[in-house]
């Protein structure tokens, strides 16, 4: 009989484990024990027991930087790897891979863990938060386009402020390769030029929300350059993107009226600014008024010849200057009226109309929809440049 070492006999045994492939690429569930990592090489060291058995675990630092949250004793887990042999001690273990958190609550704990990571880095800090322009001219979207979502982002933006540009990203919102998906399309926004970017979708489950709660999604929204409004669709629950937005909408239509003003505010404030600027004139006008009787009063109480004289002098002079500083100033009113006006008419719906849009009356009411509508219906029609009446022979 043929002598061996002890490093033969353990390689031999590690080469019949690994040939064996009832215990590679094998599922072990089991409770984590004796929780270890390792802080230089980041490799972690833990124990899977159940009622009767234990079994000696190993995860190396590439597979273990993968995780979306942190293992601790007592979470059940189902942990993917295969059986070998650290041959320097001679005992068998398992080589993880990937550890998932077994059940509802252990994925509601991996959440909760992930964003107290996120949280302790920064992510969700109101300090970083960004405040979404006043008056944006590109408004991005990151969402499905077969989706309800961007048909909400849309409507309401037409509505509410047609003078911006939607920009709209397809993008996976759920299952398999969502989250990198959806950090493309932030990214893609972002080079677009936009001002704000909506990113979400329209509501969906906890699963279905899974991509909005990574850490990659999160990180993307964190490190772009411009506002982003999160819109997932759900009205109680906060993903992390919420949480690492510039602004949480609970619906993709709100973000959309939190992304751009409403125009027909616009115009109401143009024109209190418009009544404020004639109040202002006409105030200078009565001041300027006021002096110049003041004047003419003081100069008639005044007897002597050689006084009078001097008094109309300077009453002269002081003329000529009130009649320049009223050119001036009315130069200056002038020019401010004329830019409101441009203002106002870069605004008017009328503008809108010029560049091939139309509104739709159905008698007397402006509509914004065709379902109101039925064959048969009269309409009229206002073009940028007269107007048509119509009969409805079909609608979609």
């Amino acid at each position: 009989m043929p002598v061996i070492t002890v490093s033969q006999i353990n390689k031999y045994i590690g080469s019949i484990l690994k040939s064996d492939r009832n215990i590679q690429g094998i599922m072990v569930r089991g409770e984590i024990a004796d929780y270890v990592k390792h802080f230089r090489s980041g490799h972690v060291y833990f124990t899977l027991k159940d009622s009767e058995s234990s079994l000696k675990a190993v995860m190396f630092a590439s597979a273990a930087s993968r995780l979306r949250f942190e293992p601790e004793d007592g979470m059940s887990v189902i942990a993917s790897g295969s059986i070998g042999v650290y041959e320097r001690d001679g005992a068998y273990q398992l080589y993880v891979n990937d550890i998932i958190p077994e059940g509802a609550g252990a994925a509601g704990a991996a959440l909760e863990q992930l964003k107290k990571k996120l949280a302790k880095e920064g992510i969700f800090d109101t300090a970083h938060k960004r405040p979404i322009p006043p008056m944006p001219k590109k408004i991005g979207a990151v969402t499905s386009l077969s989706g309800a979502a961007v048909r909400d982002i849309i409507n309401v933006l037409s509505r509410r402020y047609p003078l911006c540009e939607v920009y709209a990203v397809n993008a996976l919102v759920q299952g398999e390769g969502a989250a990198d998906s959806v950090c493309r399309g932030i990214l893609k926004a972002e080079a677009a030029g936009c001002d704000v970017i909506i990113v979400g979708r329209g509501g969906g489950s906890s699963e279905d929300l899974s991509a909005f709660n990574t850490e990659k999604v999160a990180y993307a929204v964190y490190n772009c350059k411009v506002p982003v409004i999160s819109a997932v669709g759900h009205e109680t629950d906060y993903t992390i993107t919420d949480l690492a937005a510039d602004l949480r909408a609970p619906t993709p239509s709100a973000a959309a009226e939190l992304a751009a003003p409403d125009i027909a505010s616009l115009y109401e404030k143009i024109g209190i600014m418009e009544r404020r600027a004639e109040r202002a004139v006409l105030a200078q006008l009565d001041k300027a008024s006021d002096r110049f009787i003041a004047l003419n009063a003081r100069l008639s109480a005044q007897s002597p010849e050689n006084r009078v004289r001097l008094t109309a002098e300077r009453l002269s002079g002081l003329d000529k200057r009130r009649e320049a500083a009223f050119s001036r100033y009315f130069e200056r009113l002038e020019h401010q009226l004329s830019e409101r006006i441009a203002r106002l008419d870069s605004l008017s719906p009328l503008k809108v109309l010029s560049r091939g849009y139309s509104l739709v009356y159905k008698e007397e009411k402006l509509l914004n929809t065709s379902e109101v509508l039925s064959k048969g219906d009269k309409v009229r029609i206002t073009f940028g440049s007269g107007g048509a009446e119509a009969e409805i022979t079909d609608k979609w």
